[in-house]
């Protein structure tokens, strides 16, 4: 049996365990997977870039490829052109990026409407064609991400997979659903086996994981040699480490100290006005888990408060009062 902690070589590059943070779009910004990294992840992922408009070289889509105080530094591209792919995978190496990450599973209509993300299952020629153009451009290592296939008359990603393999990725992560499923339903983690039984290189199961026990089924289920941590991570971007390690996330004053260190780290990363913004989400995430004993009407004002030092006094003050009984714990 695979143990959590153990390290895994990707392409020559060293993950210290094999519990990994998702790539997630408006969540694992530079500030939530610093956190993540902090807490123990193995790997931790940026947001999907899109290629083309990383190319533009505009600031938004450069603060995506910030990995400032991260020991590895992953950066997942999207796109439709490979001319494009390519030279988004050559910015993100010129940027310090360890690992380069291909989005072949985002379901979002916005993304598969311009046939990129999970719509390049429906291709897949033109998918090893992106593949391709990407680790030709770069020295480091190139991995994917894809969903199990489009719809449940296509599940076509033992195919893609053993393709991507011979092209020269060095990892791939499949979520066990389909894009026409988006979220709803329960993960296929037995599905996921079927790749594992197509490739060599490791394989990471993706979908449903919010716990440890969940980490271990999984991976009992697929086959694979790691778990990635997607949306069970709002509100609690250490659940990947400490899911790794297999030890609770502490108290609620440790609780309460990360989140105030994730508002102010985002305030930091973006600017006071951008921050506040952002941080919102993130600022719900952590009372909806943990803030047990909060009253809509103290909710209400934490989140729509616009003085920062209230915010991190008020947001820090509601977090540790709550009871430690009722805090979620990893087991």
């Amino acid at each position: 049996m695979i143990e959590l902690d153990q390290p895994l070589e990707v392409g020559g590059v060293l993950l210290r365990n094999r519990v990994f943070l998702a790539p997630m779009s408006g969540v694992s910004d530079l500030p939530f997977r610093q956190l993540a990294w902090q807490a123990g992840a193995g790997m931790v992922v940026s947001e999907m870039v899109a290629s083309a408009e990383l190319c533009t070289r505009e600031r938004g889509n450069l603060l995506r490829l910030k990995g400032n105080g991260l020991g590895t530094h992953v950066v997942q591209i999207a796109g439709r052109e490979a001319r494009w792919m390519a030279e988004a995978a050559r910015i993100s190496e010129g940027e310090g990026a360890h690992i380069i990450d291909i989005n072949m599973g985002c379901p979002a209509k916005k993304v598969t409407g311009g046939l990129s993300g999970s719509a390049l299952m429906r291709d897949l020629d033109h998918a090893l064609t992106l593949i391709e153009a990407t680790i030709g451009a770069v020295k480091v290592p190139v991995t994917l991400k894809m969903r199990l296939g489009w719809d449940d008359a296509t599940i076509n990603a033992p195919e893609l997979a053993a393709r991507a393999e011979q092209a020269g990725a060095r990892m791939v992560t499949v979520h066990g659903r389909t894009r026409c499923q988006f979220y709803e339903g329960k993960a296929d983690w037995n599905a996921i086996r079927a790749v594992k039984n197509a490739i060599s290189i490791p394989l990471v199961a993706n979908g449903d994981v919010l716990d440890r026990e969940d980490a271990i089924s999984i991976l009992e289920a697929s086959g694979a040699d790691a778990v990635m941590v997607g949306r069970g991570s709002y509100g609690q971007p250490w659940l990947p480490g400490t899911i790794a390690r297999g030890i609770g996330e502490g108290t609620n004053d440790v609780i309460a100290d990360y989140a105030v260190a994730h508002y102010e780290a985002m305030l930091a990363h973006y600017g006071e006005s951008t921050g506040i913004r952002h941080a919102r989400k993130h600022l719900g995430w952590y009372l909806e888990m943990h803030g047990v004993d909060i009253s809509p009407a103290e909710r209400g004002s934490i989140m729509t408060e616009i003085n920062p030092r209230q915010v991190a006094r008020r947001l820090h003050a509601a977090l540790s009062r709550a009871h430690a009984d009722d805090i979620k714990k990893v087991a």
